[in-house]
């Protein structure tokens, strides 16, 4: 089976269509999908629904797919670095499904494992258990969440073989390996494709099964809060 594509644009040819829901990578603006964000921009999909961590930020990630109000639904657990996000969503022009930062990540992961739905006391007595059910286990209180099945996964790895066997590194493996898991179809950009076996089998991340197409491409290697200090001798 034929994975690894030239471009973005081709490897996501079929697979787009308006009203999707699409489970994104990335933490911060580490391990962002942003070439496979652009080509969808460039594609024009519209009414999309995500699942991320994050949206990046205003022009950089999902964020530059909020400036052309192509995302209608952000199923997210941390939005703080994202002023048209803000803007968008206290202007009631974008919907919001809030999610504690690991209930999204396992939510992830379950769907994924064909799982439909876990118990968890995260967000128990909160906003977030609102309209959802409650039981009790040994005497404590839970709330059902569902596991999330997306039509497409994007996500973004630091290495993999033409099979599709990734390695993230470092932060980029927070949220990129359950939302790959999630998908119906999961696309990965990576910053190299090496020969096949040559990836220590100890150390892949997220096994080929999961990932049906590939791309290698150059990234941008940006810095999410930059902290600077004068220096004593000025």
């Amino acid at each position: 089976m034929k994975k690894v594509y030239a471009n973005a644009a081709d490897a996501l040819d079929g697979l787009l269509f308006d009203g999707m829901t699409i489970a994104a990578g990335g933490f911060g603006l580490c391990g962002i999908p942003e070439l496979l964000l652009q080509a969808i921009k460039d594609h024009g999909t519209k009414d999309l629904t995500f699942a991320s961590n994050n949206a990046g930020v205003d022009d950089f990630g999902i964020g530059i797919l909020l400036q052309t109000r192509q995302v209608r639904k952000m199923l997210s657990s941390y939005v703080g670095e994202n002023a048209e996000f803000m803007r968008q969503y206290l202007a009631g022009e974008l919907e919001i499904e809030f999610n504690p930062q690991g209930t999204l990540a396992e939510r992830m992961r379950a769907g994924g494992a064909g799982i439909p739905g876990f118990y968890t006391k995260t967000g128990v007595g909160t906003q977030v258990a609102e309209g959802k059910e409650h039981k009790d286990f040994d005497g404590e209180t839970y709330i059902l969440e569902r596991g999330i099945v997306a039509d497409l996964s994007i996500v973004k790895a630091w290495k993999a073989d033409d099979t599709g066997n990734l390695v993230f590194r470092k932060t980029a493996r927070n949220f990129n390996p359950p939302a790959a898991m999630c998908g119906k179809v999961c696309v990965a950009e990576v910053e190299e494709i090496v020969p096949r076996g040559t990836l220590d089998p100890d150390n892949i991340h997220l096994p080929g099964i999961y990932v049906h197409r590939l791309i290698q491409g150059d990234h941008e290697k940006r810095i999410e809060q930059r902290t600077t200090r004068k220096r004593e001798d000025a």
